[in-house]
């Protein structure tokens, strides 16, 4: 069964942060100068108690305001994915076909995709449709991490604090869609599992009771090794694909990558020898908004005019501290 893209849409949240919030607060934690830091003009931050299916189901309105809520009909499938869960254990997807009022026989929460969880669902999907187990999927992605974890006020004062934004993305998968996916490849680094940690200072773990703010604990030895490995990883997955369909780097028409920082949209695109115009960048309105930063940029790129019907597009991220890789190709068929 071909396994196409029928639409994807976005959403983010109203409060749009500007950068000069972060400043105002900014401390001295020896990484201001570090390139991984090197700030977006704005962020948008999700309300306070606005959830990650709040948001979920924001962006899924968008597309029935596209095509009405007929469009929902027959989703066999919804996979989800959560930058900071809501709650414990319980994912997102249950929770969203109730809103909507449907009931698919497979409602999957996934966590390791991180920031190439779209592509990481694709390949899921492509799984369950050549069963015949389900014909019409609901990709769905979010992010409240920005507004909950970096503005606390010990950490919206370190220079990580001013590169996530929140958000969150809908894409209807089904096999008779305009945009069909030609490929979509993972790759798992596990030499690499666990090198993404936490920090809470004074130690704690996260669910015990204490004065630690939670924020992701990076240092100048894992800024190095994550560029290194991010720097590697994007264009090697976009190549492989790529190449397994008699094109090269600039053989593709349009590079939408996760949007961590500037550095490595610079590296990703000049790595496939592209021009900056063919490698749409949501970085300086929105930041690192994780795993939605692929669907939103596609959903930008589109509603934009700068993919055209008939052009490629190569989907490529790696997630985490480089224990995940993935690309997929689309040929883009129109947004219906």
């Amino acid at each position: 069964m071909t396994l196409s893209l029928f639409d994807v849409a976005s959403y983010l949240p109203e409060n749009r942060v500007p950068a000069s919030y972060f400043e105002q607060y900014a401390g001295e934690d020896g990484l201001s100068g570090n390139a991984m830091f090197n700030a977006p003009a704005y962020r948008h931050h999700a309300a306070a108690g606005e959830t990650n299916v709040d948001m979920m189901c924001a962006a899924i309105a968008e597309l029935t305001a596209r095509h009405g809520d007929s469009v929902l009909e027959g989703v066999d499938l919804v996979i989800s994915h959560s930058q900071l869960p809501d709650l414990p254990v319980v994912g997102c997807g249950g929770d969203v076909a109730k809103r909507l009022g449907i009931a698919p026989p497979f409602v999957l929460d996934i966590h390791n995709g991180g920031c190439a969880a779209l592509i990481l669902m694709l390949r899921i999907t492509e799984g369950l449709f050549a069963t015949g187990a389900a014909s019409k999927a609901l990709l769905l992605n979010a992010t409240n991490a920005a507004g909950n974890i970096f503005t606390q006020t010990r950490v919206r004062s370190l220079s990580q604090a001013a590169i996530p934004g929140d958000g969150a993305s809908a894409v209807l998968v089904s096999s008779d869609g305009p945009t069909e996916v030609v490929e979509a490849a993972t790759y798992q680094h596990s030499e690499y599992a666990g090198d993404m940690t936490a920090s809470v200072e004074p130690h704690r773990r996260y669910w015990e009771p204490g004065d630690g703010q939670l924020h992701v604990g990076f240092t100048e030895s894992k800024i190095a090794k994550v560029l290194a490995r991010g720097n590697r990883q994007v264009p090697q997955a976009a190549l492989d694909v790529a190449g397994r369909h008699g094109m090269r780097g600039p053989d593709i028409g349009h590079l939408v990558t996760n949007q961590p920082n500037r550095i490595f949209l610079r590296n990703w695109r000049e790595a496939l020898e592209l021009p900056q115009e063919r490698h749409p960048d949501t970085f300086d309105e929105c930041g690192n908004l994780f795993a939605v930063g692929v669907p939103h940029t596609l959903d930008t790129a589109i509603t934009e005019g700068r993919i055209a019907a008939g052009d490629t597009v190569m989907l490529a991220a790696f997630a985490h501290a480089g224990d995940f890789s993935a690309a997929a190709l689309l040929r883009f068929g129109g947004r219906p």
